[in-house]
């Protein structure tokens, strides 16, 4: 098999009238497994800019995946609260971006998932490990984390309150 015949990509052909060994899809033609059509589910991206919109709803059960998936492939750089010191970062390698700096709370959410898609600068990119459905899971966990470290106490719901601020006077 390591020696049949065969074109490489592009080669010329002299079996085929047109000359190409690369042939049009026939007619009727259904792609095998996802077409990756929908721009903000696959990248991030709604009209060619990156979206702060998420393409599913973002449900408890969403953040427990997403909380998992970074656990898993985030924190070791980034840490588990996404302070950029995660265990890689503690054993002598410089700290890595923090999640709760403005610009990475001010950055679009597509820009987050396109970042875990093809990496920047010294994170390296986990398209391949990670599928579309939990890369976005992990930017709302990151949305998340961010969230705790910056909410205030009017954003909370009345129960919530009530209970803060009888802790408070205990």
């Amino acid at each position: 098999m390591s020696r049949e015949p065969r074109y490489n990509p592009l080669q010329k052909s002299a079996f085929f009238e047109d000359g190409r060994s690369a042939r049009p899809l026939v007619d009727g033609t259904v792609a095998r497994g996802h077409l990756d059509a929908d721009d903000l589910l696959y990248r991030g991206k709604a009209n060619g800019s990156f979206a702060d919109e998420f393409p599913f709803p973002v449900t408890r059960a969403v953040l427990e995946r997403g909380r998992e998936r970074h656990d898993i492939f985030c924190s070791p750089c980034h840490g588990r609260v996404g302070d950029g010191r995660g265990m890689i970062a503690m054993r002598g390698f410089r700290p890595f971006s923090s999640y709760h700096t403005d610009r990475l709370r001010r950055s679009p959410a597509g820009y987050l998932f396109d970042v875990i898609t093809h990496g920047k600068g010294a994170q390296s990119d986990f398209a391949s490990e990670i599928p579309p459905e939990d890369r976005w899971a992990i930017v709302a966990y990151i949305r998340a984390l961010q969230l705790s470290q910056r909410a205030s106490v009017a954003e909370l719901p009345p129960e919530d309150r009530r209970r803060l601020e009888a802790s408070a006077h205990d």
